[in-house]
């Protein structure tokens, strides 16, 4: 059975967009709206620095402006990832960016300006509490003074912002719209193999299946190796034109310093991952053998350990299972969290013809946290990625809620351990509520399933794209074997001898979308790493546990991610949250091998 049309998908079943605009008429009336603001936009040269009035009104302005823009792009963007075989959403989405690149190109006087007010002068204004609404934006700004360009340096960047997002764009086209992966026979008849159905196809117990499955998913990328490597080396390229124009050191330095987070954090991260690296070796020895296999295939990791326990979950169900599981964040949290993935129709549950693969949660600040899905029942992951996403809406829903615009936006460092947490809750309740020690045994595998997904692997994928970038930045050129070695190189390192990979394995470093977002992916392990520690705390502690965590998701922006994870009650600077979640792993691994 193909995948049902955009136009077939029951309605009750996508997300309800009116809290951004109401129609499509009401989108185009608001970039009318926007483009009258970016024509303004050189009247307000030479403003900041006219005295604290003259401040006040520019920020107002452009206050106003930021949030029209982001509005206006949030519901292209959810369209465009809802549909991007329909050409109208690409339309839209292709208009708001042009019209976003234009608004900073004629806004290029604006980061000079504001950097060149003298300190002692912003320390002054920052007095008045008029200025309490942009404080922390400014405050952080200062940091950047050494990166920012003059006016038309500036200009010619936020001209060039359009095109360096060809890489990604294309990508994303090519992998989820053009790829046609075909269709498997399988006991149940022809099933279509997409990007989404892939992970269901890997999780089979058939391992004929999943090995067809793997064949033929794999034969798309390898027919289109040359030219997605070449798409990932101009994400490469790309991050080292921005990182030289604006006087960083190295393409990850950039990438870490809006979040003020230090380069060792990445470093330990992959120095403790590389110590624990025999456990790992020894969870896919204990899998092996599990599968009675002598040794395992690339296409063998991702079956469940324990064989035999169905669990069929359909969607408003998986919702219930979730809230109970969050009860421990409170009557109020679970309350806002069960009628946003229902009732208030914050998600678009399944998939679709010309919809982006996997899943992801987009808020802005004044509409809906929206949460894509590509939900399938019979996996039990995609109950736990809505747990995962809904954790992601609800930081979103209480930044936007406690802060003004400019301190609302956390870092994506925050971000996953929002998420992360919300999976340990989960985790937790489905143990405590399995029948039997098969089941048990089974949500065990799970959650070892889940830490080597989230911090094993994701720190793979970060050495990566940390081994990529200092290659590019030394002058050798990423050619498709060039990437396929550095990745193969990996893959045998972290899975150990236990696993056996095929000629083509190396091919899944071109398939990972994240890799265009640079240096995003060691998020989601310091993320996991937190999200352990914070969700003992919660569940150990009492009220004040409670409300230090629910106060974290309510900072939003208004600090830094180290100092705001600090006052949750972890310090991510320092190595210790890391080691203590790769020892839960190794215990997870004992409790696993014990209750078999």
């Amino acid at each position: 059975m193909d995948s049902k049309k955009r136009s077939e998908v029951a309605s009750e079943d996508t997300w309800d967009l009116k809290s951004l605009f109401t129609d499509e008429k009401a989108w185009e009336e608001g970039m009318k709206a926007l483009e009258q603001e970016i024509d303004r936009a050189p009247l307000f040269k030479g403003k900041l620095g006219e005295g604290k009035e003259s401040f006040l009104d520019t920020f107002g302005w452009y206050e106003k402006t930021s949030i029209l823009a982001e509005q206006l792009y949030s519901w292209a963007f959810l369209n465009y990832a809802g549909d991007a075989s329909d050409s109208t959403n690409v339309k839209r989405y292709s208009l708001v960016n042009q019209s976003l690149a234009q608004l900073g190109a004629n806004m290029a006087y604006f980061d000079p300006e504001l950097l060149a007010i003298e300190d002692e002068t912003l320390a002054e204004y920052l007095k008045d509490p008029a200025f309490g609404s942009y404080k922390v934006y400014l405050e952080k700004s200062r940091r950047f003074k050494e990166h920012v360009l003059t006016e038309k340096e500036e200009r010619i960047m936020a001209l060039q912002s359009e095109v360096g997002s060809t890489a990604r764009t294309t990508f994303g086209d090519l992998t989820n719209v053009d790829f046609d992966f075909g269709s498997l026979e399988t006991e149940e008849g022809k099933k279509p193999l997409t990007q989404s159905t892939y992970s269901s196809f890997l999780m089979s117990e058939d391992r004929e299946l999943r090995k067809r499955a793997y064949k033929q998913f794999y034969a798309t990328y390898d027919q289109h190796k040359h030219s997605i490597a070449r798409l990932y080396e101009g994400q490469v390229k790309q991050d080292k034109f921005t990182c030289k124009a604006r006087g960083y050191e190295s393409c990850r330095q950039k990438a870490l310093f809006p979040d003020n987070v230090p380069m060792s954090v990445y470093d330990n991260l992959i120095a403790s991952v590389h110590e624990a690296l025999p456990s790992l070796h020894r969870y896919y020895q204990i899998r092996a053998r599990l599968m009675g296999l002598e040794k395992l295939a690339h296409y063998d990791v991702y079956v469940p350990l324990v064989a035999g326990v169905q669990k069929n979950t359909p969607y408003e169900e998986a919702v219930e299972t979730i809230s109970e599981a969050l009860a421990p964040l409170g009557q109020e949290y679970v309350s806002i969290l069960k009628k946003g993935l229902t009732t208030e129709r914050w998600v678009d549950r399944y998939e679709n013809k010309g919809k982006r693969s996997g899943a992801f949660s987009s808020g802005c600040y004044t509409g809906s946290p929206y949460i894509l899905l590509n939900y399938k029942e019979d996996v039990l992951r995609d109950l736990f990625t809505v747990a995962h996403e809904g954790g992601h809406s609800m930081h979103s829903y209480y930044s936007a809620r406690n802060n003004p615009y400019f301190h609302y936006d956390y870092t994506i460092f925050e971000a996953e351990v929002a998420s992360t947490f919300n999976e340990q809750l989960v985790a937790k309740h489905l143990f405590e509520t399995a029948k039997d020690k098969k089941t048990k045994a089974f949500i065990l595998s799970k959650g070892l399933d889940d830490i080597v997904a989230t911090l094993f692997r994701q720190t793979m994928f970060a050495e990566f794209e940390d081994i990529t970038h200092r290659l590019s930045e030394e002058g050798v050129p990423l050619t498709v074997d060039l990437l396929r070695s550095e990745y193969k190189k990996l893959l045998e390192q972290y899975f150990g001898p236990s696993v056996e990979f095929e000629e083509e394995s190396d091919l899944e470093g071109l398939r990972i979308p994240h890799f265009y977002s640079s240096f995003y992916v060691y998020k989601y392990a310091t993320g996991i790493s937190a999200a352990i520690a914070l969700s003992q705390k919660v569940l150990n502690g009492g009220a004040k546990e409670k409300l230090d965590y629910l106060n974290f998701l309510k900072s939003g922006g208004s600090t830094y991610p180290i100092d705001s994870l600090k006052k949750a009650g972890v310090d991510m600077a320092k190595k210790e949250p890391v080691e203590m979640a790769l020892k839960h792993f190794s215990s997870l691994l004992d409790e696993f091998e014990a209750i078999l």
